[in-house]
Formats: C-alpha cells, sequence, structure tokens
C-alpha cells in the first residue's frame, strides 16, 4: 500500500522520540502548500498515519516536525525550533518513509525502507 510514514530517533537520549508533533504537506501545481495529514509519533516513534484517506500521488510533498514541543517537553534546550524535509514522490504507488534522527543541536534524515 502506498503510503508516507515517518520513525524519529532522538540519537542524544538512544531512543525513540515519543510524541513529536508531524505534519506533511503537498505542493499545489501553483507552489502553494496544502496540509495533506498530521499526527503524533507514537511511544516507539513512528507515525504511520499521515497519508491515511490521501490519495498518494507523484509531486513534491514536506514533512516537519515540532521538535521544539519535543525538548521542551524533556526540559531541554534545542537549538532548531522544527526540521523539515522536502522530497520528491516520483511514484505514488510505492511506500515512503522518511526517518529523522534527532538531537538538539543537528539532525539528519534518509529515504527508508
Amino acid at each position: 500500500m502506498s503510503a508516507i510514514t515517518t520513525h524519529v530517533l532522538d540519537t542524544s537520549r538512544g531512543r525513540p522520540a515519543a510524541d513529536v508533533p508531524v505534519t506533511l504537506e503537498a505542493r499545489d501545481d501553483a507552489g502553494a502548500w496544502r496540509l495533506v495529514g498530521r499526527g503524533v509519533t507514537d511511544s516507539d516513534g513512528r507515525l504511520r498515519t499521515l497519508t491515511q484517506g490521501h490519495a498518494l500521488t507523484a509531486g513534491v510533498y514536506r514533512i516537519t516536525f515540532d521538535t521544539d514541543a519535543y525538548f521542551t517537553r524533556l526540559g531541554v534546550e534545542g537549538f532548531y525550533p522544527e526540521a523539515s524535509i522536502t522530497f520528491t514522490v516520483r511514484n505514488g504507488a510505492e511506500h515512503h518513509h522518511v526517518p529523522l534522527l534527532l538531537n538538539p543541536f543537528g539532525f539528519s534524515t534518509y529515504r527508508g525502507s
């Protein structure tokens, strides 16, 4: 089944990042962003329902993680209030997994499986 999913790992704690608010947007032909889905990571740092009820099509998408909410809840001062990742879906029939490796002063991502 085609979907966009994510998994957030807090590399400073060596643990999944639970309760991270996430939004997913798609860019339309005019260049404007429209909301596709939103949710919060589970206790394992995963969010599998971002595209629930949305037919995934080819195009440009942006996933944004509210890292400030996460680190504030932990009592940690972070540098980036959010992490946004823009990526291209070339085949809407494929599953796209976009993990985030997070710490208070940096983040990285890759296309997962």
